[in-house]
């Protein structure tokens, strides 16, 4: 029987440049096969360090978000539960454009308030998934640098919404997959 593994398109929003010593702001997440399964949250803050920078791309305050967000073991449960419903049984597969930062952040997380990571030790990210399909070099995997014929047409002014982010970047990783013979042929 055939291992079933199910990819779960992940995206963040924070307040610097690592956990722990900065907040993870928001999370987004989908099923890359059925992105209408879908989920969401704004977490409180665990910290008041922040990058300006940070703060203006993603649109969030933290005082704001310190009363309206959700506490981080809360938020992390649920979707940790939400991974369990929606895996149907396979082995959930966490997949983020640069999953080296959204991975460091949603580890971190759930190995400091649940104690585990239902994703496991790793990550598959869509910028070395397309550098090994088109033979090309790291600089060529910025999205913006990406084959027309991968491009989405999601929002612009959405960019930097957790979630907008997740449904986009698994729209780009299923047109990778679904078209990776044509891409092997773009060397």
């Amino acid at each position: 029987m055939k291992h079933l593994e199910i990819y779960f398109s992940v995206d963040i929003e924070a307040s610097g440049p690592i956990p722990g010593e900065y907040s993870m702001l928001s999370l987004g997440a989908c099923r890359v096969d059925s992105p209408d399964q879908r989920f969401y949250a704004e977490l409180q803050p665990i910290s008041e360090r922040f990058v300006p920078e940070a703060l203006k791309v993603s649109r969030f305050n933290l005082q704001e978000l310190a009363r309206t967000g959700q506490e981080p073991r809360q938020a992390m449960r649920s979707f940790a539960d939400w991974l369990t419903a929606t895996a149907d049984k396979g082995t959930p597969v966490f997949v983020a454009f640069n999953a080296s930062f959204d991975w460091s952040f949603v580890n971190w997380y759930f190995h400091k308030f649940l104690g585990s990571n239902p994703f496991g030790f790793d990550a598959l990210d869509i910028k070395a998934y397309y550098m090994g399909l088109a033979g090309c070099q790291w600089e060529q995997t910025k999205s913006s640098k990406l084959p027309r014929l991968l491009k989405t047409k999601g929002p612009e002014e959405n960019r930097h919404n957790a979630l907008a982010d997740a449904i986009n970047q698994a729209e780009i990783f299923r047109k990778m997959m679904d078209l990776r013979p044509r891409l092997l042929r773009l060397k």
